[in-house]
C-alpha cells in the first residue's frame, strides 16, 4: 500500500488489509513515495478512524518505498495516480511494472481513480477514504 507520506491513507490500507487476512498467509505493509514522515506513527485522524472500526494502526511506522520493494513484494497497491507514476518510475523492468496498481481498480476495475487525501479533510474526509480503502480490501481478499 503506497501513498505520497505514508501517514492516511496507506496506513490506513495495511490495517484494513491487515484486519481482513490470515498474517501467516499474507504479509502486508504500506510505504510513502517521499521520506517526509519516516519513523513516525501514521496521522492521528487515521489512527482514530480505524480505531472507531476495531483496528490498530499504533504498531506501524512510516518508512520510504525502495527499489527492493518490487522484491519483497507480489502486489503494490498504489493510492493515487501521481505515487503510481512515482512507483513505476523506480521499476526495474515488466515484471516490476506488472506488480503495481491502482487500489481503486479493484471496486472499479480499469478507471484507475484516485483515493483522494484525506490530510485537508477534517474527520469527514477520513472516514471516506477509510471506507473507500475496506471495499477495496474487500475485493483484494476475494481474489487472493
Amino acid at each position: 500500500m503506497v501513498c505520497l507520506g505514508n501517514i492516511c491513507r496507506s496506513p490506513l490500507a495495511e490495517g484494513i488489509l491487515r484486519s481482513k487476512v490470515n498474517s501467516n498467509d499474507v504479509f502486508v505493509d504500506s510505504a510513502g513515495t517521499a521520506s517526509y514522515h519516516v519513523g513516525e506513527l501514521p496521522d492521528e485522524r487515521s489512527i482514530q478512524i480505524a480505531r472507531i472500526n476495531n483496528i490498530d494502526l499504533t504498531n506501524q511506522r512510516c518508512r520510504h518505498f525502495t527499489i527492493y520493494d518490487f522484491d519483497k513484494f507480489d502486489q503494490i497497491y498504489a493510492m493515487d495516480s501521481s505515487n503510481y507514476n512515482d512507483i513505476l518510475s523506480l521499476a526495474r523492468n515488466d515484471q516490476d511494472k506488472q506488480k503495481v496498481n491502482m487500489i481503486m481498480n479493484m471496486t472499479n476495475p480499469g478507471e484507475s481513480l484516485d483515493v483522494p487525501d484525506p490530510y485537508y479533510g477534517g474527520e469527514k474526509g477520513f472516514e471516506h477514504v477509510f471506507n473507500l480503502l475496506d471495499k477495496a480490501c474487500d475485493e483484494i481478499v476475494r481474489n487472493l
